[in-house]
């Protein structure tokens, strides 16, 4: 009757369990371009696997992209500019040079004593603009972009009256050429005045060839247009390439234009239903796969709604990244920082998730992305890698690091795939690597991202149980004071806990975390237990062991009072609740049977609920031998074996670890431990046997 109970509760979370992962699958799907994939996988210096390709009709042999983009690239730097001359400006700097120096001659009052005597104004008037002429008859041209840093054999256009013609750079005057000339031709005319026709022929220097920049952009246009997107064709029924042959660049080019073609042949497959159920069937098994491993290694995940929720959430948003690069031209996918799935998931789970996740993410996007061999492998070495080096988020420095790893996995497995397919290092897109630097540097949005799961989901990360276990937090600096012998208490059983989950694969940090809380609730009346009584008054014997029960039986729920007033994360708050499970005060509960009282044994019980988690299991063991320790009048190695055993043993027959996924192996594990750091710490020396 109760398992129908408990199945008709569940259903309705199992139902919007399972629409979530429909409306996601569906939501996927929608990513999957509407064209039929090219049944072949090839790289370039690899043998070509399968069986004996023949062409299946004609088609081009395209360029690829950066091919195409070098041609382009090319054509931008040797194309010719266009400029046009005005005549008009060299016929107004001539007219305005004439004027100019009759006006200074005639104020400078030139005669035969000034030291001319053999020349007139007129010779040397026409001296100069003999040479004003010729510059502006060659063409001066203004500075540009255009024809900066070029040789002087770099051809431009220059028109001049509707007709273009071309002309070598060195046909043409800059300024400062213009400048050279008029001083080659003063220092072959040493009679005249250098300074004065110099300095007025230099002031008189306005270019008159200027770019056209409406020319220019429409003849690079045409340029442009005419680069040939192919090499050739390939014939219908034309072998193409032979089982085991190497893929080198010509067969490269061939096949992927022949997987271009064909992906183009099939045409627009909108409302294509087969096309579209194979790739519901392909996203449906790899989260099927997700989902069975959640089911066999993580029923906590798969039970619990937020849990759930939030791998499924963040695992569709990874995946759903991968369509930015068609939204915005120029992204590269490979920019994309889709180490944040793995990086996530270990924060809040563990490695195994985190990398069974990301490689199927990886398998996913494979189909999106271009080059999905290469991108699953980059990807999931990268993945694995960014995991492996983020054991445990404890520190902020810790990111900065693994973006450093990713950046540099990232670098090496690309590199190591070029030189494979390339076969040398010229070849190598080194561009890549300012892509592969923004996803390192993306992957480092993982910190916020950590802090807003935390509150969406009510996770606790590494860095918030760090910050809790901190002494001067409010809570454990208010133990301290009020309650120091709990303080003390607390500290040793973080001790033992801490050490006995990292023995049996627990999340050591949550346990210390949860042990440094489990007795907060002892604060608000610290008498009442024997730890922080001084002076050998006992305030229970004041009272009747029914009150001191329950007076005991408060400090679990009056901290879970304090604990969520202090908004501590559920997590710490079930060690408090669980760390006497459903046991007794064995102590006033057979003091009141031995005085002779009525006894109901549920008003001696703790309120519960048992351990339901390995970490809760072993803080339960750890507080109850280091607590029953205390009362060991000689601690001998026989005294805490004996204690440690019956301890634990006692609660697992009471079925106080029913419910933790905690094995005999576990258990046995931990009685070791804790009876040798017991011995260690109460410096039990081992008895050695005597020689005869």
């Amino acid at each position: 009757m109760n398992k129908i109970l408990e199945d008709i509760r569940s259903t309705p979370q199992l139902l919007l369990k399972t629409f979530l992962v429909v409306l996601g699958i569906a939501w996927l799907v929608t990513l999957f371009p509407r064209e039929v994939k090219f049944k072949y996988e090839f790289q370039k210096g690899m043998p070509w696997l399968h069986e004996k390709l023949i062409a299946p009709f004609d088609f081009a042999i395209y360029k690829s992209v950066d091919e195409l983009q070098e041609e382009e690239r090319a054509i931008r730097n040797d194309h010719s500019p266009y400029f046009v001359r005005r005549a008009e400006i060299g016929e107004k700097q001539l007219h305005d040079f004439e004027v100019s120096f009759r006006a200074i001659w005639d104020s400078l009052h030139y005669s035969d004593e000034d030291g001319y005597p053999e020349f007139t104004q007129k010779a040397e008037l026409e001296f100069g603009q003999e040479v004003l002429g010729e510059i502006y008859r060659r063409g001066l041209i203004e500075s540009h972009e255009s024809i900066d840093g070029k040789g002087e054999q770099f051809v431009l256009n220059i028109s001049d009256q509707q007709v273009s013609e071309e002309y070598e750079l060195n046909e043409i005057y800059l300024i400062s050429g213009a400048i050279q000339f008029i001083e080659n031709q003063l220092s072959e005319n040493s009679q005249f005045n250098k300074t004065f026709i110099e300095t007025l022929l230099a002031e008189h220097l306005r270019p008159n060839v200027f770019y056209d920049k409406t020319t220019t952009d429409l003849s690079l246009q045409e340029r442009l247009k005419d680069i040939s997107l192919t090499y050739g064709k390939v014939a219908k029924d034309l072998k193409i390439v032979d089982q085991g042959e190497v893929v080198n660049d010509d067969l490269f080019r061939k096949l992927s234009s022949l997987k271009r073609e064909y992906e183009l042949r099939s045409g627009n497959m909108e409302n294509s239903a087969v096309l579209i159920f194979g790739q519901t069937l392909i996203v449906f098994i790899c989260i099927s796969v997700l989902l069975l491993f959640l089911t066999i290694f993580r029923k906590d995940v798969i039970n619990e709604n937020n849990r759930f929720y939030f791998v499924l959430l963040v695992f569709v948003l990874t995946v759903s990244f991968s369509a930015l690069p068609s939204v915005f031209d120029g992204l590269d996918i490979m920019a994309l920082p889709f180490c944040i799935l793995p990086i996530l998931i270990r924060t809040f789970f563990d490695t195994r998730l985190a990398i069974l996740t990301h490689v199927i993410a990886c398998l996913l996007i494979g189909f999106l992305a271009p080059n999905g061999f290469e991108f699953v492998f980059v990807q999931s070495v990268t993945g694995i890698a960014a995991v492996y080096s983020l054991v445990s988020l404890r520190k902020r420095s810790q990111l900065l690091t693994t973006s450093l790893v990713i950046f540099i996995v990232y670098s090496a497995t690309y590199t190591g795939l070029s030189i494979l397919h390339e076969g040398d290092w010229a070849s190598i897109n080194w561009r890549k690597l300012q892509w592969f630097g923004a996803s390192a540097i993306f992957t480092l949005l993982v910190y916020p991202l950590i802090f807003i799961f935390e509150k969406m989901f009510r996770f606790v990360s590494d860095v918030t149980l760090m910050e809790l276990s901190d002494s001067n937090a409010p809570l454990l600096r208010d133990l301290s004071s009020k309650a120091p012998g709990t303080f003390q208490h607390s500290l040793q059983v973080a001790n033992l806990a801490e050490a006995g989950a990292s023995a049996i694969g627990a999340d050591p940090l949550l346990v210390r975390t949860g042990a440094l809380y489990h007795d907060i609730g002892k604060m608000l009346q610290p008498q009442y237990f024997i730890e922080n009584q001084l002076g050998g008054h006992n305030p229970h014997d004041e009272l009747a062991f029914g009150a001191s029960a329950l007076v005991i039986i408060q400090h679990v729920l009056d901290g879970v009072q304090l604990a969520r007033k202090a908004n501590l994360p559920s997590q710490i708050i079930e060690f408090i609740q669980t760390h006497h499970g459903t046991t007794h005060t064995r102590f006033f509960f057979v003091k009141a049977q031995q005085a002779g009282e009525t006894v109901n044994e549920k008003d001696f019980q703790y309120p519960g609920p048992i351990p339901f988690s390995k970490e809760t299991a072993v803080l339960m063991m750890a507080d109850s031998v280091e607590a029953a320790s205390k009362s060991l009048k000689e601690y001998s190695e026989e005294n805490i074996d004996h204690l440690v055993e019956g301890i634990i043993e006692n609660q697992r027959k009471e079925g106080q670890y029913e419910e933790a996924d905690i094995t005999f192996k576990d258990i046995s594990t931990l009685k070791k431990l804790f009876k040798g750091m017991l011995k260690n710490i109460y410096h039990v020396r081992i008895e050695y046997p005597e020689e005869e």
